[in-house]
């Protein structure tokens, strides 16, 4: 990639892909906007040479990141990718994020996704009903420390131990765990910089319980 200079993006600068890509397309139109317009558009101060600036970075950026993408089209996905695929996913990345860091496609990512019975993450309405687990992951009895997958939470969590209650286990049809829901924390302590997953304690039945024995090969980390 082409040197670029280091643009300072300030909290109120609208200096989105989106938003840089439409300035670009009104300042090529057969009736251009003004540079002025161009700023005031990004929200920054008007400024011609960090106008200029901010747009050849975004330019030479893309162009790198297309040449990238050009290189791996047809090519199978490695190992390390597939690793860094799940484990984003599984720590609550967009595939659409991990398709940029990888330079693949976002159809790409799924693909994977699916290929390998890494269970959805649900978003919007559906994450509050139980999702239905890959074949992959059925299975009917948990050991404590196992890191499973959450149907109910949408998340991987650890199994703390085997609720024993044959009460509870005759009135649902199967095992009952108390587990421990792992969440990527939204903000990292300055104290505890390392720590980036938290989570809180829940019940679980065997069936909305997911094994994820099947990605061990690429030994994925869910916690911190």
């Amino acid at each position: 990639m082409a040197k670029t200079k280091r643009i300072k993006k300030k909290e109120h600068e609208k200096l989105t892909d989106v938003n840089i890509n439409y300035v670009i397309g009104l300042l090529k139109a057969d009736k251009p906007i003004t540079k002025k317009e161009a700023c005031a558009i990004l929200n920054i101060s008007y400024n011609t040479t960090r106008l200029n600036t901010i747009i050849d970075n975004h330019v030479s950026r893309k162009e790198y990141e297309k040449t990238r993408r050009d290189k791996n089209r047809g090519k199978p996905a490695t190992k390390d990718e597939i690793k860094l695929i799940i484990s984003s996913y599984l720590r609550d990345t967009p595939v659409v994020d991990i398709a940029g860091i990888i330079y693949r496609s976002p159809g790409f990512v799924k693909s994977i996704l699916t290929r390998l019975g890494v269970p959805e993450k649900q978003t919007g309405d559906a994450k509050y009903e139980v999702a239905i687990l890959p074949d992959e992951c059925v299975a009917t009895e948990f050991k404590p420390g196992q890191i499973v997958w959450s149907a109910s939470y949408h998340a991987p969590c650890e199994v703390v131990r085997e609720v024993l209650d044959a009460g509870l286990e005759k009135k649902y049809g199967c095992k009952v765990y108390k587990v421990y829901i792992l969440e990527a924390m939204e903000e990292v302590s300055r104290y505890f910089p390392k720590v980036t997953m938290g989570g809180f304690n829940a019940a679980a039945l065997a069936y909305n319980l997911g094994s994820l024995e099947h990605l061990s090969e690429y030994d994925i980390k869910y916690s911190s």
